[in-house]
């Protein structure tokens, strides 16, 4: 109980850390000082603080959200599935919003972010409505094992279409590869309000399903004796995770690894609950994602990795660890 305690305000000084240095460190350092004088007194005659106000604030707001929404959307997706490996890309969602910018930007010429996101929204929603509705089909309805091998089928197919579109057309290349990485620079802090009405609803419904993923992770037969519908739990925790990972698919593009690391760090500091471990993971995504975006700033200076990268350079061990693990466990 007090390793469960001393974990919240840890997690809350790391993410404040952080969102420090996300404002004040960069190819141009910032003190933190000036950093304090652009949110309280800006003056718009400082390079400085335009640096902060203008750059590096919107930076700050993005990954905030983008990483809530996705550290919730995976936990979301492994409760739901009971799969330790399960993040939004299982179900398709990154693929379907990955095809519908790219579509948008050979045919229609899109390249701002502000034009892209309501297409990654779209091709997220539509992508996961065939994922679900196929998976729907047939005996017992949309079981854990039926969504992800639908998503995994229908990943696959899109980006195979994905593929064929960027190899015959430079110019949607050229374009679409810088919102492939997944990054927080270039965003204009207006996209926050436009995703609003996916994130918020699906925020509220992902601290709503925190009782029903507990029974989940005890079985179905379980959970129906506790009195809760399964069929219309797993519809509402799916729409939860597609609101949330279209939301931070909009912002940041599609980063992997964070709703697949970010909820085994949760459970492994609060436990199992989901009562705890959801607003858990709501602050450890934006600790991750604003700390790659960080650390991506400082190891090639004057160039920036972009956090994308940053990220999956550190998920992919823990994606080797788990699938070991499970080899063991099951052996």
């Amino acid at each position: 109980m007090l390793r469960h305690l001393t974990a919240w305000p840890v997690v809350i000084a790391a993410l404040g850390g952080v969102a420090a240095a996300a404002l004040a460190v960069g190819v141009q350092h910032v003190p933190l000082a000036t950093t304090w004088q652009a949110l309280t007194s800006y003056d718009a005659g400082d390079g400085l603080q335009a640096i902060v106000r203008e750059q590096r604030l919107p930076r700050l707001v993005l990954g905030l959200v983008a990483g809530a929404s996705l550290g919730l959307a995976g936990a979301l997706l492994q409760g739901l599935t009971r799969n330790p490996i399960a993040d939004p890309g299982l179900l398709g969602i990154n693929a379907g919003a990955s095809l519908a910018v790219v579509v948008a930007m050979w045919t229609l010429g899109v390249s701002t972010p502000a034009q892209v996101v309501w297409f990654a929204v779209a091709g997220a929603l539509v992508a996961a409505v065939v994922v679900y509705g196929a998976a729907s089909l047939g005996f017992e309805g949309a079981t854990p094992v039926k969504l992800a091998l639908v998503g995994a089928a229908l990943t696959a197919t899109l980006s195979s279409v994905v593929a064929a579109i960027l190899l015959t057309d430079l110019t949607t290349f050229t374009n679409y590869r810088f919102w492939m990485v997944g990054a927080l620079v270039n965003r204009p802090l207006s996209l926050v309000p436009t995703v609003a009405p996916l994130a918020v609803p699906g925020l509220l419904l992902a601290f709503a399903s925190a009782r029903f993923l507990n029974a989940m992770a005890l079985g179905e037969d379980v959970a129906r004796s506790l009195g809760f519908r399964v069929e219309r739990g797993r519809l509402l925790v799916m729409l939860a995770a597609v609101l949330l990972s279209a939301a931070a698919t909009a912002l940041a593009g599609p980063v992997v690894f964070v709703g697949l690391i970010v909820p085994h760090a949760a459970r492994a500091l609060v436990g199992i609950d989901y009562r705890l471990v959801l607003p858990l993971t709501a602050l450890l995504g934006p600790l991750l994602l604003l700390g790659a975006d960080v650390v991506g700033r400082v190891l090639s200076r004057p160039q920036e990795f972009q956090a994308g990268l940053v990220v999956a350079f550190l998920g992919a061990p823990v994606l080797i660890w788990l699938v070991r693990r499970g080899r063991q466990v099951a052996m």
